[in-house]
This record gives structure tokens, C-alpha cells and sequence, in this order.
């Protein structure tokens, strides 16, 4: 065998176009076949992308097609264009805390199935839609908390999320939160949302019972939410408020009140009358009796 090899022709040294081919593709400066080009002021390494503190103003075009791990995070990006999450199937993590998000756009995380820790929070979110999550059926984190624009959370906005344990929604706008909204989450864990001016009202009793019924399961910050209104509960501790709190929003009438209420209608419509007509009496004797005067006087 060895004499073989000895007979062969020396094949001479590489080319140099191959070498160089060879360490660009070590470099990754050229793209491979796997799709593993790193954006412009973004590191990547072991399907981990991190382009965050680059003052970007908007989302890198080109991601490696395995990222896992997506950091996008203090930056001054104000929108994601639709369908940007489409060719990355294996993203896991989505780190878009700190920038300038105002929405999203519906059905972003349609492909995103196995997306399961999302932050949303430092941004100027007003709303989340019935939408937003849809499909994103993987999530176990979701954090949303300071938006201080974030007025309303859909009933639906959550809808499907069975594995999520963990949402974070303090420190926004929040004035209600629709119990619908929460009681899908057979997986919660953990719920923040302290921070917010609660309007602790008659609408607010279902979820409140729904929390007091969880807080063993569901670790809350009790502590730092806090009723804004109305006055009489202003400053106090949301999940101090029981039963008897609400008790004014439970009072019915009885045929006996209704009743009641007729009769003292009538009775005051009646003294109306009467009053109406005693009045103008008292004018037009009033009158009679300065017309009388006048009379005597010529």
C-alpha cells in the first residue's frame, strides 16, 4: 500500500482562490449554505444573536435561520414589520425590552412556535390585541410591564397560552383588566400588576375574587398594587378589598321598594299639584286685591 501512495503524482500545493474561500467561510464574513451570515453590529454565536445597545432604529434584515436566542433589546426601534419572524422557526428567546414600540403587527408570531420567553417591556405599547399572541401556543414568559401607555388588555389577548407561568403587567395604565382575560392561564404562576392606577369599582370584583381564589398558586405583588380610585378605596392595597367591599354593588330592589319608590313619586307629584295651585291662588288674590287698591285710590 505504501508503495502505491509513493507512485501517485504530488497533487501540488492548494489554489489560493480555495484558501480563501476556506477562510472566509471560517470567518463567516460570506454566507454558507446553513444561512449562519451575522447582521451588521450584531454578534452571534452558538444560534445566540445579540444586536442589542446598537441604536438601531429598525430590525436587522437577515438573522441566521437557526437563531434561538434574538436580543434586540435598548434600542430606538419603533416597528417591526410584518411576517419578520417568519423564517425563524427555532427562535426561542425574544429580548425587545427598551426601545420604542408602539404595536405590533398582527400575526408576528405565527410561525413563532416555539417561542417561549418574550420581553416587551420599557416600550410605549398602548394596546394588546386579541391577536397578538395567536399561535404562539410555546410561551412561558411574558413580560409587559413598563408601558406606560398600556391602557387595555383585550379579554382575548392571552387566549391558548396554556404553558405560560409567568406575565408581568405592572407598572403601565392600566385602569380594568377583564377577568376573561387571565382565567385561561391554567399554567400562571407568577402575576405582576402593581404600579397601575386600578379603578378597584363594581367591575373590578370578578377578578379580584379570581385572585384571592389563586394567590396561593399565584404568586402577585400584592404590596405594590394599589386602588387609585374611587375615593373611598384610594390608596388602599388591591387584594385587601373583600366581599364586604363590594357589598354596595350587590343591592337589589324588592316589589315592596318599588312599590315604596311609586307611592312616594306620586305623593310628591301630588304636593306639586297642590302647591302649583295654591300658589297661583295666592297671585291672583294678590292680584285682585292691588287692582282693588288702585281702584279706591282714583
Amino acid at each position: 500500500m505504501g508503495d502505491t501512495w509513493a507512485q501517485l503524482p504530488w497533487p501540488g500545493p492548494p489554489h489560493p482562490a480555495l484558501l480563501l474561500v476556506f477562510f472566509l467561510l471560517a470567518a463567516g464574513v460570506i454566507h454558507s449554505d446553513a444561512g449562519t451570515s451575522c447582521p451588521v453590529l450584531c454578534t452571534c454565536h452558538n444560534q445566540v444573536v445579540d444586536c442589542s445597545s446598537q441604536r438601531l432604529f429598525s430590525v436587522p434584515p437577515d438573522l441566521p435561520m437557526d437563531t434561538r436566542n434574538l436580543s434586540l433589546a435598548h434600542n430606538r426601534i419603533a416597528a417591526v414589520p410584518p411576517g419578520y419572524l417568519t423564517c425563524y422557526m427555532e427562535l426561542r428567546v425574544l429580548d425587545l425590552r427598551n426601545n420604542s414600540l408602539v404595536e405590533l403587527p398582527p400575526g408576528l408570531f405565527l410561525h413563532a412556535k416555539r417561542l417561549a420567553h418574550l420581553d416587551l417591556s420599557y416600550n410605549n405599547l398602548s394596546h394588546v390585541p386579541a391577536d397578538m399572541f395567536r399561535e404562539a401556543h410555546g410561551l412561558v414568559h411574558i413580560d409587559l410591564s413598563h408601558n406606560p401607555w398600556l391602557r387595555r388588555v383585550h379579554p382575548q389577548a392571552f387566549q391558548g397560552l396554556v404553558h405560560l407561568r409567568d406575565l408581568d403587567l405592572s407598572y403601565g395604565g392600566l385602569a380594568f383588566l377583564s377577568l376573561e382575560a387571565l382565567e385561561g392561564l391554567p399554567g400562571l404562576v407568577t402575576l405582576q400588576i402593581g404600579g397601575n392606577p386600578w379603578v378597584c369599582g363594581c367591575t373590578m370584583e370578578p377578578l379580584l375574587k379570581w385572585l384571592r381564589n389563586r394567590i396561593q398558586r399565584c404568586t402577585a405583588d400584592s404590596q405594590l398594587a394599589e386602588c387609585r380610585g374611587p375615593p373611598e378605596v384610594e390608596g388602599a392595597p388591591l387584594f385587601s378589598l373583600t366581599e364586604e367591599s363590594f357589598k354596595a354593588c350587590h343591592l337589589t330592589l324588592t316589589l315592596d321598594d318599588y312599590l315604596f319608590i311609586a307611592f312616594v313619586g306620586f305623593v310628591v307629584s301630588i304636593a306639586s299639584v297642590a302647591t302649583n295651585f295654591l300658589l297661583g291662588i295666592t297671585a291672583n288674590c294678590c292680584h285682585r286685591w292691588s287692582k282693588a287698591s288702585e281702584e279706591e285710590e282714583i
